[in-house]
C-alpha cells in the first residue's frame, strides 16, 4: 500500500490506519512519515503505552482507550480520487486467549509471527469507503476538533453518501490511473518464494528425519543383538534403501587382505546379487586408495573415471555386475580397518554423490565399526570364560586326581619307612620287600611329576625338536622294552607286531616317538585282562605318511568319547572308584607330540568291550628329487 500510495500520480490520497498497541505502531511510524509528505489526510489510531498522544505534529495521531473494540483488530485504509484499498484483521480468537496468559511483552520487542488473523484485503471502493466512514467517526469520538478536517476528507471522496451507479456519474470500482501489475507481480513473487522456502525447509527437516531414523535403527539393532552379521544385514538394508542404491555392500576387510568374502548384501529388484562372491582387493586401484587416504571414494561414472577405465579388472567388474556409479566408505575403529561399506547404482543417468550422503556414509560407517568391535569384544570374552572354565575343570581335576594318586603311594612308603625304622629284628626277607614297595612307589610319584611338566613343557613350546630319519621296527622295539622292564605283578596281554618289511623311513623326533608308541601301548595294556591281544600295525597312506595303528581287544570307548580321551585329565573312571592308576595325561601328551611333528592322532572303537584302536601319523623321509620339487612348490 505504501509503494502504491507513493507511486501515484495524484496527490492527498486519504490514509487511515489503526495499531492494537502502540509498539506495534512504532515499528510502521517511519511509513507514515513519508506518505504525510504527500497528503494531509494522514489518520492514525493506538492505544497509548508511553508517550503516544493525540498530535498533528506530521500527520494525526489519535489515542483511543486500550477498552475499546479497536484495541483487537487492525485497519489500513486507503483512499483516493482514481483507487482505494481496505485491510481489516482481527486477531484469532485462540490467540488473543494465550497470550493474556503470558506475561506483556515490551514495547521494543518485535510482533510475535506465530500469532493469527482473520480478516479481509480489498480494492473494492465501496467496502473501503464504508470502512472509512465507520473509523472517521471512532475519530471524532476522541477528536472533534477534527470535524472539518474530515468534513473535507467525506466531501472531496463521497464517504457516508448515497451513490448511484446508472449514468454518466458512475465511478468504476477498481479505477486507478496506476498501473497495478507491478505490486500485483511482486506480491505474486513475494508468495511464490515464501512458499518455496517453506516447502525446501519441510525437505530439509523430512531428510533429517529419514537420516535420524536411520541412524537410531542400526543404533538400535546394536543394542539390540551382539551378533555381527544380524548388524551388518540391518545397516545395509536400511543404507540401501535410504539411499535409494541399486545395491548396498558390507563386508569385512583388513588392510593387508588381498580378498574378501560378501556376506551382507541388499537388492533393488531386477539388480544381480553378488552375495558369496569373491572380491579382489590385492589389485583393487580402489580399495588401495582408500587404505591410504583413509576417506571414502565416489565415482560418478565409471565409464569415463580414470580409476576404472585404467583398471582391466575394475571394468570388468564395472561391466559385470552393471555399476554405473559407484561409492566406498572405510569402516574404522580407532585407525583400524574393519571392513568397507559400497553402493552400487546401476541406472543411468550417473548418481551425483552429494555432501549430506556421504556425510550419511561415514556415520553409519562408524556405527558398523562400533557394532563390529563390541560383537569382537563379545566373542573375546565368550572365549577368556571359556578357557576360564576349562581352567577351573583343570584346577579341580588336577585336585582330584593328585590328591589320590598322590596320597596312596606316600602312604604306602610312610608305612613301609615306619615300619623299618620301629622294626630292628624283622627278617631280612621282610625289609627287602618294604624297601621294593617304597623304591615302586617313589617311581610311581616321579613319573607323575615328569608327565606334569612334560605336558607343560609341550603346551608352552618350550620343546627342542630334533627329527631325524628312523626306522619305525627299530622304534616299537624300544618301547615294548620299556613296557616289559616296569615292574608288574600281572601279566599282560599278547602283543603282536605287524610292520612290513618295505616300510620306508620316517622323519620325526626318536625319544618322542618312543614315548608316543610307549604310552599308547602302556594305554592298551591297562585297559586290556591278560587273555587279550595287543596289535602294532603300519602303513604307508597316499599323503606322504606312515599311519600306525596300536589296537586292543579291551574296554573299547564309548562313540561319544572319542574325542575327549585326549583331553588332560580325562578319565574313564571316576578318581575314587577307579581300578587302574594314572593321571590321564598319557593321551594328552600323545596329541601334543604329534601335533609337533605335524602329524595326527585319533581314536576309534566300537563301543563298551569292543576294543579301541588309536591312529596316528609320521611323515615319511622324502627322497632328494623328491625334497627339490617340495621346496620348489614352497617356494
Amino acid at each position: 500500500m505504501e509503494d502504491q500510495v507513493l507511486a501515484a500520480t495524484l496527490a492527498q490520497p486519504l490514509v487511515i490506519a489503526s495499531f492494537q498497541r502502540e509498539r506495534f505502531y512504532r515499528q510502521e511510524a517511519h511509513r507514515y512519515q513519508r506518505l504525510a509528505l504527500r497528503s494531509n489526510q494522514i489518520y492514525v489510531l493506538s492505544a497509548p503505552e508511553t508517550d503516544f498522544a493525540n498530535s498533528s505534529e506530521h500527520y494525526e495521531k489519535v489515542a483511543f482507550e486500550p477498552e475499546d473494540g479497536l484495541s483487537q483488530e487492525w485497519h489500513l485504509v486507503v483512499i483516493a480520487d482514481s483507487y482505494a484499498t481496505c485491510l481489516v484483521c482481527r486477531e484469532n480468537l485462540g490467540s488473543i486467549a494465550k497470550n493474556k496468559q503470558q506475561p506483556e511483552q515490551s514495547p521494543s520487542m518485535d510482533m510475535d509471527t506465530a500469532r493469527r488473523f482473520e480478516g479481509i484485503w480489498t480494492s473494492e471502493r465501496g467496502v473501503s469507503l464504508k470502512a472509512a466512514e465507520l473509523l472517521l467517526e471512532r475519530i471524532l469520538v476522541y477528536r472533534p476538533e477534527l470535524a472539518s478536517k474530515i468534513e473535507q476528507a467525506r466531501q472531496r471522496f463521497g464517504i457516508g453518501q448515497t451513490r448511484t451507479y446508472f449514468g454518466t456519474d458512475t465511478i468504476n470500482e477498481y479505477a486507478c490511473d496506476i498501473d497495478t501489475d507491478p505490486f500485483v507481480q511482486r506480491l505474486v513473487t513475494y508468495l511464490q518464494a515464501s512458499q518455496y522456502k517453506l516447502h525446501k525447509a519441510y525437505r530439509s527437516i523430512t531428510a533429517q528425519a529419514r537420516k535420524e531414523r536411520l541412524v537410531n535403527s542400526i543404533s538400535t539393532a546394536i543394542r539390540r543383538s551382539l551378533d555381527p552379521h544380524e548388524v551388518l544385514q540391518v545397516a545395509a538394508q536400511e543404507l540401501g534403501q535410504h539411499l535409494n542404491a541399486c545395491r548396498c555392500l558390507i563386508y569385512r576387510a583388513q588392510a593387508t587382505d588381498s580378498q574378501a568374502t560378501i556376506e551382507h548384501e541388499s537388492l533393488t529388484a531386477g539388480v544381480l546379487s553378488i552375495r558369496g562372491e569373491t572380491w579382489e582387493l590385492e589389485k583393487n586401484s580402489l580399495f588401495r586408495e582408500l587404505v591410504q587416504q583413509g576417506e571414502g571414494i565416489c565415482v560418478s561414472d565409471t565409464q569415463t573415471d580414470p580409476r576404472v577405465t585404467n583398471s582391466a579388472g575394475l571394468s570388468l567388474i564395472a561391466k559385470k555386475f552393471a555399476i554405473c556409479s559407484w561409492l566406498m566408505e572405510p569402516v574404522f575403529y580407532q585407525g583400524r580397518l574393519l571392513g568397507i561399506v559400497e553402493l552400487h547404482y546401476c541406472r543411468m543417468p550417473p548418481h551425483e554423490c552429494q555432501p549430506g550422503e556421504l556425510d550419511l556414509v561415514k556415520a553409519i560407517a562408524t556405527q558398523v565399526g562400533a557394532a563390529l568391535i563390541q560383537a569382537e569384544a563379545y566373542a573375546n570374552l565368550e572365549e577368556l570364560n571359556q578357557q576360564l572354565e576349562a581352567l577351573d575343570r583343570t584346577r579341580s581335576n588336577l585336585i582330584a586326581i593328585t590328591g589320590h594318586e598322590l596320597r596312596t603311594p606316600l602312604s604306602t612308603i610312610q608305612v613301609c619307612l615306619e615300619s623299618l625304622a620301629s622294626e630292628p629284628d624283622m627278617p631280612l626277607e621282610l625289609q627287602q620287600v618294604m624297601l621294593n614297595t617304597a623304591l615302586a612307589d617313589s617311581e610311581r610319584m616321579r613319573k607323575l611329576v615328569q608327565d606334569f611338566l612334560t605336558l607343560s613343557n609341550l603346551e608352552s613350546g618350550r620343546v627342542e625338536w630334533h627329527p631325524e630319519s628312523l626306522t619305525l621296527q627299530e622304534c616299537i622295539d624300544l618301547a615294548l622294552s620299556r613296557i616289559r622292564t616296569r615292574s608288574s605283578t600281572e601279566k599282560p596281554p599278547q602283543i603282536e607286531t605287524q610292520i612290513p618289511q618295505d616300510l620306508p623311513l620316517v622323519r620325526a623326533d626318536g625319544d618322542w616317538l618312543v614315548e608316543v608308541l610307549a604310552k599308547l601301548i602302556d594305554n592298551a595294556c591297562k585297559f586290556t585282562p591278560s587273555q587279550g591281544k595287543i596289535t602294532i600295525k603300519a602303513i604307508c597312506n597316499s599323503r606322504q605318511m606312515v599311519e600306525v595303528t596300536v589296537a586292543d581287544t579291551g574296554r573299547g570307548i564309548e562313540p561319544n568319547r572319542l574325542e575327549v580321551v585326549f583331553d588332560r585329565f580325562y578319565q574313564e573312571e571316576g578318581a575314587l572308584r577307579r581300578t587302574t592308576s594314572g593321571t590321564g595325561l598319557g593321551l594328552a601328551i600323545c596329541r601334543q607330540i604329534v601335533n609337533g611333528w605335524g602329524g595326527q592322532i585319533w581314536a576309534k572303537s566300537a563301543g563298551k568291550d569292543q576294543g579301541s584302536q588309536f591312529h596316528f601319523t609320521i611323515p615319511i623321509v622324502q627322497s632328494t628329487q623328491e625334497e627339490k620339487r617340495t621346496k620348489v612348490k614352497t617356494k
